[in-house]
């Protein structure tokens, strides 16, 4: 799959097709896709994640063994359908908790009063898992309940728990909080994620009300010197209204404390219709700004290909500018 084929599926999100052909139908119950039915799709090593959609412009089909993706009835590209293990393939990704005080506007989370997983609930799919034996990274997410301390805590006592049972590589996403970098570390996490959303600081203000930007950015800064480089990244929305220029300076911004960006494509949801205004990025968009991504990364010796956990070594709903931007 072509790097520009992957931006087109990525810029459009979703594939019209019959959905028993997906074996195990998934919906994610995390960040701006949640509540969609989605599936992997992989072509040549390159992975992305769709939403089945009957207004899709894409459609797709069975033929000769494989899954053809087709716009306006011509060919874009044809692989397989890959099985998840949790959220996600080769990783178990879970989802501490699915419910979240945080009103993000872009976020259908808050609206759709997910489940709260129990710790026992979770060691339990851990263990399933790991049974199948594709079981290659444990990743860690949550919304936020009651308060971040809480998550923290539970995401502490979880981190503690699993690094006594598996030695694999263990990433977490959580709202940080004064000393949530040194307690996860600590517990025995290998990489970080904490969320920057969008860098255009009058947008984030206004979709995101309830957090605090610049406390977001020091606690980047800090995962940097207590994780180590090429360990701690952070999803950056794209379509949210920011311009091109605003992107770039944003990118520099976190690439020059040692962040690696995720450029994540926003995506609209029924349940934030009116509340936000949200332009999915072109194909074009999204080449262009991960190809200065890719440039920034280099010029500070950044790396979006070495990750172990989270988003960057699945990327199923991002451009990883290394490993799908080639050389």
């Amino acid at each position: 799959m072509k790097p520009e084929i992957k931006a087109q599926l990525i810029s459009i999100g979703s594939v019209n097709m019959d959905p028993s052909l997906i074996r195990r139908l998934t919906i994610p119950t995390a960040g701006p896709g949640a509540g969609n039915v989605a599936f992997f799709f992989n072509s040549g090593g390159h992975r992305v994640r769709l939403a089945v959609r009957k207004d899709s412009p894409l459609q797709a089909g069975m033929e000769d063994g494989e899954l053809v993706i087709r716009k306006d009835g011509t060919e874009l590209v044809r692989g397989g359908i890959e099985p998840e293990l949790i959220h996600c393939p080769d990783q178990a990704f879970i989802t501490m908790c699915e419910k979240c005080i945080f009103d993000c506007r872009f976020c259908p989370v808050p609206k759709l009063r997910g489940k709260v997983k129990t710790m026992d609930e979770m060691l339990k799919m851990m263990e399933e898992a790991h049974s199948t034996g594709r079981m290659q990274a444990i990743s860690i997410t949550s919304g936020v309940e009651i308060s971040a301390e809480h998550e923290v805590d539970r995401a502490e006592e979880l981190i503690r728990r699993l690094r006594e049972i598996y030695d694999l590589p263990i990433g977490v996403s959580v709202y940080p909080t004064e000393d949530s970098t040194r307690r996860l570390k600590n517990a025995g996490a290998d990489e970080l994620k904490y969320n920057v959303e969008t860098m255009d600081r009058g947008i984030y203000r206004k979709v995101c009300p309830e957090q605090d930007l610049e406390f977001i950015l020091k606690a980047l800064e800090e995962g940097v010197e207590i994780f180590g480089r090429n360990k701690v990244c952070s999803n950056f929305i794209i379509g949210l209204g920011e311009s091109d220029d605003s992107v770039m300076k944003g990118i520099e911004e976190l690439v020059s404390i040692g962040v690696v960006p995720i450029l994540r494509a926003a995506a609209r949801h029924p349940l934030r219709e009116g509340e936000v205004f949200i332009e999915r990025p072109s194909a074009e968009r999204l080449l262009m700004l991960n190809r200065f991504l890719r440039k920034k990364l280099d010029e500070h010796g950044l790396r979006a290909d070495t990750f172990k956990t989270m988003c960057l070594p699945c990327t199923g709903c991002d451009i990883n500018p290394h490993s799908d931007l080639g050389n």
